[in-house]
C-alpha cells in the first residue's frame, strides 16, 4: 500500500478536487485516513432523530478548522468530518462540501 497526499488549494472545491483526483488515480474504492485543513463554506449533513434514512443538510458560510476520514465508493468520496469554528464550538456529520479560500486542505489516501 502507498499513502498518496491530496492537496486543495484557494478557490478550489474539495469534494470536486476529489474527484478529479481518484479519476486521474483510476480509484473506485480505497480508504481516506486523514483529512486535516481549513475551509471557509460548507455543507454537511446528518441524520433525523427518528429517520435515520433521512439527512438534514445545512450550509454554512464562516471558516471552520477540518478534520476527518472517509472512504471512496463508485470513485467518489465519503467523508465524515469534524468542523471547531470560534468559540470553541465543534459540528459533525458527513461532508457535501466545503470551499478553501483562506488556507489549504491535504487528504491522505492509502492506494494498494
Amino acid at each position: 500500500m502507498q499513502l498518496h497526499k491530496i492537496k486543495i488549494e484557494k478557490g478550489q472545491e474539495v469534494m470536486v478536487v476529489l474527484e478529479e483526483e481518484f479519476k486521474k488515480l483510476n480509484l473506485t474504492e480505497g480508504a481516506i485516513v486523514s483529512i486535516i485543513g481549513a475551509v471557509d463554506e460548507c455543507c454537511i449533513s446528518n441524520m433525523r432523530e427518528l429517520h435515520a434514512k433521512e439527512d438534514v443538510e445545512k450550509v454554512y458560510k464562516q471558516p471552520f478548522e477540518l478534520s476527518g476520514c472517509g472512504e471512496i465508493r463508485d470513485g467518489k468520496p465519503h467523508i465524515h468530518c469534524t468542523l471547531s469554528k470560534e468559540g470553541d464550538q465543534t459540528i459533525h456529520g458527513h461532508l457535501h462540501w466545503a470551499k478553501v479560500e483562506s488556507w489549504y486542505v491535504a487528504v491522505y489516501v492509502l492506494i494498494s
